[in-house]
């Protein structure tokens, strides 16, 4: 027996896109000789459809969708994913195709409700294991999260069940590639049964799913590795339910999934929106110089336009790394000085000003122009703006609200400062596209004279320890100084966290790729007198 897996990427809410490239991907396998077809969770609407599930003419449509594309399959059998209403309720469902009907449903038993999944706002579980026959081999089908527990594995063994598949919709992090294979791994010892496990590919606003589908025989050995982050159609054959074992494998290595990730994450989220391009602030910084390098890798170099807008407070060789790192990119680049701009809001405001020293006002004044201006640009082009912020300065409320923060994607939204330096180095040891002086000056927001970023933060080391403590494991400030990090910068971080929530609430969207980022699966109040930090005793 042959299974094709059908590691798609598919567009939310375009049924008869992701239909036709479902039948065209069950022809390809088709031609090659494939006896099932394995597509992704919810394949046919795309994932995660989120609210469009609570209204009536989408599922009206996806049921309409996949009667026809029951109809049309005539070839291998079809696993597709849907969201199937049955007696009022909703689930979250894979149908068997084939023969020009429908075969079986299986319905999701497990619903993922925590970080960015809250299934059981939308579906119903299912309760009845799924089993069907493919060339004389029984297959039983469970749905992504189904995996994670015991049950509806041994429940499909226990219905005949002689290889399982799952379809799913599983969104990158750092540390998810290495989960999967444990996971799965612990079922094939459980059911000793292969399993294979198909992942969907793209991004979808701020999730990025990598694909990297695989296959693990029934001692838990790895038989076969997809790649990741590229749609692809691959072949796993079977003799008598054992798969043969073809391995390959994927870089393991932090910086160039990451990266991937990054450069999926904005060429989908510009091409599902309809953007002709991205234009974004050329500051001569680090945060800029990656975002710039990440876009132009997604998009191309003709899509994408740099702005440098600099202030008397920018230093010559900020001017000089911004122009030679555009020209070596190849980007449309253009500088336009606020400093004029600059002295009209200080003549607006002279008289309220007045005895009162500069501060962090004109700072910010300074980066709402910048904004404004790109803004403006965004307007008469139609490209959006990709903010350049990263993880730490969003965190510390290190940012201006209605300047650095202003556009409509935040690349760097889940991405350490620390991390920045190391995909800058990552992204140079391709191909030589960052000056070096960007990456070995100290940070500076150029703000006012002589200003670098440790002026107002811990070093950045510290501070994203801190933060990675705090944020992604839900360590206390005690726990935290445990680890040897300053109590002064822990409590300092604390606070900062969380006074800046209002802040983080109107952020852009940006790409998840940690455990926890600041976007669905971050969600605190903005007023709360929960103060885990005050009277937190300094050393």
């Amino acid at each position: 027996m042959r299974i094709a897996i059908a590691q798609l990427n598919q567009v939310v809410g375009d049924l008869a896109g992701n239909a036709a490239r479902i039948l065209d991907a069950t022809a390809a396998s088709r031609r090659a000789g494939a006896d099932l077809v394995v597509t992704p969770e919810l394949s046919l609407c795309g994932y995660p459809p989120e609210d469009l599930l609570l209204r009536p003419a989408f599922l009206d449509a996806c049921a309409r969708e996949i009667q026809r594309l029951a109809e049309a399959v005539q070839g291998p059998t079809l696993l597709v994913g849907f969201p199937q209403v049955a007696s009022g309720k909703c689930y979250n469902a894979v149908a068997a195709l084939g023969g020009g009907h429908t075969i079986a449903v299986y319905r999701k038993q497990q619903l993922p409700n925590y970080t960015v999944f809250d299934e059981e706002r939308y579906f119903q579980p299912g309760g009845e294991p799924c089993v069907i026959d493919v060339a004389g081999i029984r297959v039983g089908i469970v749905i992504c999260e189904d995996v994670w527990f015991s049950g509806p594995a041994l429940a499909a063994r226990n219905a005949g069940a002689q290889l399982l598949v799952v379809p799913n919709g599983s969104p990158y992090h750092t540390r998810q590639q290495a989960l999967r294979r444990e996971i799965v791994g612990a079922r094939t010892t459980e059911c000793q049964l292969p399993v294979v496990y198909v992942n969907r590919v793209g991004g979808q606003d701020e999730l990025v799913f990598d694909g990297a589908s695989f296959v693990l025989d029934g001692k838990g050995a790895l038989a076969q590795q997809l790649p990741a982050w590229q749609e692809t159609v691959a072949l796993v054959e079977f003799d008598d339910a054992v798969p043969k074992a073809v391995r390959g494998d994927i870089d393991r290595r932090l910086e160039p999934h990451v990266y991937a990730a990054l450069t999926m994450g904005v060429r989908d989220y510009v091409e599902k929106n309809r953007f002709p391009g991205v234009l974004l602030g050329l500051s001569g910084g680090i945060d800029s110089a990656l975002t710039l390098a990440i876009a132009v890798d997604a998009l191309g170099a003709s899509r994408v336009r740099a702005l440098m807008l600099p202030s008397v407070y920018n230093a010559p060789i900020s001017l000089e790394d911004a122009r030679a790192m555009a020209a070596m990119l190849g980007v449309r680049y253009d500088e336009i000085p606020i400093d004029p701009v600059m002295a009209g809001f200080k003549h607006a405001l002279a008289q309220e000003f007045r005895g009162r020293p500069e501060d962090a006002t004109e700072e910010n004044i300074q980066a709402r122009i910048r904004g404004t201006l790109l803004m403006a640009l965004s307007n008469k082009y139609g490209s959006i703006v990709l903010t350049t912020g990263n993880k730490s300065e969003m965190a510390v409320g290190y940012a201006t609200l209605y300047g650095d923060m202003a556009g409509g994607f935040a690349v760097l939204k889940d991405i350490s400062k620390t991390l920045v330096y190391r995909l800058a180095h990552y992204r140079n040891s391709l191909g030589h596209v960052i000056p070096e002086r960007i990456i070995t000056r100290a940070p500076s927001a150029e703000l006012r004279a002589n200003q670098l970023d440790q002026d107002s933060l811990p070093s950045y080391d510290v501070l994203d320890a801190i933060l990675e403590a705090y944020v992604e494991h839900d360590l206390s400030p005690a726990e935290i100084v445990a680890r040897g990090l300053p109590s002064e910068d822990v409590a300092k971080v604390i606070r900062l966290i969380k006074v800046n929530e209002y802040k983080r609430r109107q952020a852009a969207v940006g790409i998840r790729i940690t455990p926890r980022g600041f976007g669905k699966d971050w969600r605190y109040p903005i007023s709360s007198a929960w103060s885990e930090w005050e009277g937190f005793p300094l050393r």
